[in-house]
């Protein structure tokens, strides 16, 4: 490892960065130096400036992808080299204003069903019933598990914090089947299912799981684990509970994030439609019956 990245590195542990973002940020340095056949140090701000422009221009580069690459070269320019360079304050990612995708309840259903092993249907019923991430889900401990309140701790989710959400009575017995199943002291997802695994369950196992789960069912609508997580909020929300309820069982530190729930929710759109009807009523012709 040369010199140049274990500084970046240090840099990022003492920033405190998740390891995924660690990973993702070294990542983009390395791809900005490929870009140029030279070690990043010695990228000018003009090639700087013309590299964010290929990502736009020529490679097209999604707005999560571009942001990555953003914030990863950023910090290393600026907290691992201390240059302060203008074209940081020029580039921006690519608007966007994609809703996510949302299962009704039915579908939610139709989906764990159709998982064949039983601890990929307790795991992703769970992700579901306490609108997890996928993270979060297969590291759940046994000792997170609070029976007499019906509450599961989430520890140092997004952004290194803790929270509680509600464990609906159907998860809690689920769980405790699953625990019956591998007897292990800490996981309540242990890797292979095993009483002495050391690690917990793939992450990447579960999401084949969830693939060939929604392929199974017939639901022509690309998602993903995360999807669970977005019809729990929605559903929540039809339901009436309250946003700020549904901010802090999501862990969303803004009010904004939980919001754009409120656009995808049955209600919502049931009287928008009512009010577009009885607007197109009063201007539309009389139609002539069809003959289907």
């Amino acid at each position: 490892m040369t010199p140049l990245r274990q500084r970046m590195l240090e840099d990022r542990q003492l920033r405190g960065l998740a390891p995924k973002t660690q990973a993702a940020y070294l990542r983009a340095v390395r791809q900005l130096a490929e870009h140029f056949g030279k070690p990043p140090d010695q990228v000018a701000q003009e090639e700087l400036r013309a590299y964010f422009l290929y990502l736009k221009q020529e490679k097209r580069a999604s707005r999560s992808a571009f942001t990555i690459a953003l914030c990863g070269i950023k910090f290393f320019y600026e907290q691992t080299l201390q240059q302060e360079w203008a074209v940081f304050d020029l580039v921006q990612p690519p608007k966007s204003r994609k809703l996510p995708v949302v299962f009704s309840q039915e579908e939610v259903r139709q989906l764990l069903a159709r998982l064949r092993r039983f601890h990929y249907r307790v795991c992703l019923t769970t992700i579901y019933s306490c609108g997890l991430r996928l993270g979060e889900g297969v590291r759940l401990q046994v000792a997170d598990i609070d029976s007499d309140r019906h509450l599961l701790h989430i520890r140092q989710g997004k952004g290194a914090k803790d929270r509680y959400v509600p464990l609906p009575d159907t998860t809690l017995a689920l769980l405790r089947q699953q625990w019956r199943s591998h007897h292990h002291p800490q996981w309540l997802f242990p890797a292979r299912q095993q009483p002495h695994a050391t690690a917990p369950l793939c992450a990447s196992g579960v999401q084949r799981a969830f693939k060939a789960a929604l392929a199974d069912s017939g639901i022509q609508k690309r998602a993903s684990v995360h999807t669970l997580r977005h019809s729990y909020a929605t559903h929540l929300l039809e339901a009436g509970v309250n946003l700020r309820v549904i901010q802090s069982y999501l862990g969303h530190s803004s009010l904004k994030t939980t919001a754009i729930y409120t656009h995808l929710t049955r209600d919502v759109q049931s009287r928008a439609i009512d009010v577009i009807n009885q607007m197109m009523a009063e201007l539309s012709p009389e139609a002539e019956p069809a003959p289907w």
